[in-house]
């Protein structure tokens, strides 16, 4: 609005500066007049037709080098002398419809009031006059005027195109009397200006209201325009500014359109808006980062120090695994060591029960050696070659049998290492049975082997004997005080893998004792005839040759089972 208020001053000053320089351009016009020969003759000898004809021939030509619509000379009674327009000096040559209107009144009327230039609205041509007066004097008397009347329709006309093209300034002119004489709205032109009315106040219906609705910062009345009685509540509002031209004792009045401004406001605010809200998220961006910055930094540095924490932790852990692993190789060393002395524990536990068979087993060859021997001395003494002969094959044959007895033994009790070798499960069963022979004739046991020549497993012969020979120690004790004494071993290939069952009658175990079959150190056996340990040991035996032992009650007795990998040789 300030910036609209400059440029409203600015254009006010420059439209009544151009009216006036338009208006100073004809001030000259009635002192040249005054002084011209014809019209000094004209005014001395008043009513001479030559003299009259004379100045109005000379007037006109000063109109028409002007550009003046008229100027004439009024004598001391106010008639006419002469006129630039001759038609005016004759107005009976025109027809009704032709009169012209009458200038000498009006000037007579505005003289009267003491005003030498005026306005004067021509109400027929809807157009305006400005009048330039200049008394003639002789001897301190006033013997005539010389008047000369500019017609401002075409400056008006000016005014009223650049407002309809660009839509500027409303220009009025106003002069002493309030009216307006001039404007660049048409339909305003000749009604009384009327300012500050209230709406729907009394007024003239040929007046021009302008109701003020408000003021600017620096003072300027912002109104609206109503030519009627009420205004209406709806329409434009101006901005004021007006001049007062004192050469030419009028007001110039600009009412200027403020809604472009408006318009840039609304827009500028839209924008300010947007800048400002653009600002603001940047503003909260910014401060949004950094915090999320120092989060950000925060956060690292915390990892960093949980990092370092992790990394000494995970250093103390690896110290103490590695010290628990250590620590755990022992133990795992300590415990293979264990097992492979409970394991021989085991072994040396069976060949004690089975100690006294043996020595039974070896006194009685020795015995019978001892006498075969002294009689084959006594047949070679008395000269029977044949009979000691004889007594030498029987001694042979004894010999061998001891042989096999004392491998048998020195084998199973040497403390073998594990190996993963193919393994005749016949040889095997051969070997158990000829260490278990001696009780099992002892106790009358029927012993059934069904194994098929040339089945192999994948283990080691050794702790294959060593289950077996638990096994079958087992059944031969469960069967000492039962009938029927049968101890059956099978074996039998399914699918790569060979599967042998090691049965008995002995009578079976309860519940109770199934659940503990495979406990360490639990024995159905009477104090100081076992350990324990035999079926712990052939568990672990077979699980480490690939195989699980499980136990069944039968009809008459257990079955313990298990099942070995066989030998590729098989799978062809």
């Amino acid at each position: 609005m300030t910036q609209l208020e400059a440029l409203a001053t600015e254009r006010v000053d420059l439209y009544a500066s151009a009216l006036e320089s338009e208006l100073a351009r004809y001030a000259y016009l009635p002192s040249l007049v005054a002084v011209n020969s014809d019209v000094v003759r004209l005014l001395d000898q008043p009513g001479q037709p030559q003299l009259t004809e004379q100045a109005s021939r000379m007037l006109a030509r000063i109109a028409a080098r002007s550009g003046a619509s008229l100027v004439f000379i009024t004598g001391t009674d106010d008639k006419l002398l002469a006129a630039s327009n001759i038609d005016l000096m004759q107005p009976s040559r025109l027809a009704p419809s032709e009169q012209l209107p009458d200038p000498v009144s009006a000037v007579r009327q505005q003289l009267a009031n003491g005003q030498a230039d005026f306005f004067v609205s021509n109400k027929a041509s809807h157009t305006t006059d400005y009048y330039f007066t200049q008394a003639v004097r002789r001897n301190a008397s006033t013997v005539g005027h010389i008047v000369v009347k500019v017609n401002l329709a075409a400056l008006e006309a000016t005014w009223v195109d650049l407002g309809e093209r660009t839509q500027s300034e409303r220009l009025l002119v106003v002069d002493q009397e309030g009216d307006l004489v001039l404007s660049s709205v048409p339909d305003w032109k000749q009604r009384k200006l009327a300012e500050g009315a209230a709406a729907g106040g009394p007024g003239s219906t040929d007046s021009l209201r302008l109701v003020t609705q408000a003021t600017t910062a620096s003072g300027a009345a912002m109104v609206r325009a109503a030519v009627d009685l009420h205004l209406a509540e709806e329409g434009p509002v101006f901005l004021v500014q007006d001049r007062y031209i004192a050469r030419l004792g009028a007001r110039m009045v600009s009412l200027s359109d403020p809604s472009e401004v408006w318009r840039s406001a609304t827009i500028s605010a839209w924008g300010g808006a947007a800048g400002g809200a653009f600002l603001g998220m940047l503003g909260l961006y910014l401060v949004y980062r950094q915090r999320a910055m120092k989060q950000l930094f925060a956060a690292s540095a915390a990892l960093k120090r949980e990092h370092e924490q992790l990394e000494m932790q995970v250093d103390q852990r690896t110290l103490a695994l590695r010290e628990a692993n250590g620590q755990l190789k022992t133990q795992i060393a300590q415990r293979m060591q264990a097992e492979d002395e409970l394991l021989q524990a085991g072994k040396m536990a069976v060949f004690g029960q089975l100690s006294a068979a043996i020595s039974h087993e070896v006194s009685q060859p020795l015995t019978a050696l001892r006498s075969l021997s002294h009689n084959t001395v006594r047949l070679l003494e008395v000269g029977q070659v044949q009979a000691a002969a004889d007594n030498l094959r029987a001694i042979d044959d004894m010999a061998v049998r001891m042989g096999k007895i004392i491998t048998q033994m020195k084998t199973f009790a040497r403390k073998g290492q594990a190996a993963a070798e193919p393994v005749e499960v016949a040889a095997a069963i051969q070997n158990v049975m000829l260490m278990v022979d001696h009780r099992l004739r002892q106790l009358q046991i029927e012993v059934q082997v069904d194994t098929p020549r040339g089945l192999r497993i994948v283990g080691d012969l050794n702790r294959l004997e060593q289950v077996l020979l638990n096994l079958s120690a087992n059944a031969i004790d469960a069967m000492a005080g039962n009938t029927p004494r049968l101890l059956r071993i099978d074996a039998s290939r399914h699918e790569g893998r060979v599967k042998l069952n090691v049965s008995d009658t002995g009578g079976g175990m309860d519940g109770a004792q199934m659940q503990r079959l495979f406990e360490p150190f639990f024995t159905t056996k009477p104090p100081g005839e076992g350990l324990g340990l035999g079926l712990v040991i052939s568990s672990k035996i077979v699980r480490e040759l690939g195989g699980t032992l499980t136990a069944e009650r039968t009809e008459q007795g257990m079955c313990f089972s298990f099942e070995l990998k066989s030998t590729e040789a098989e799978h062809v």
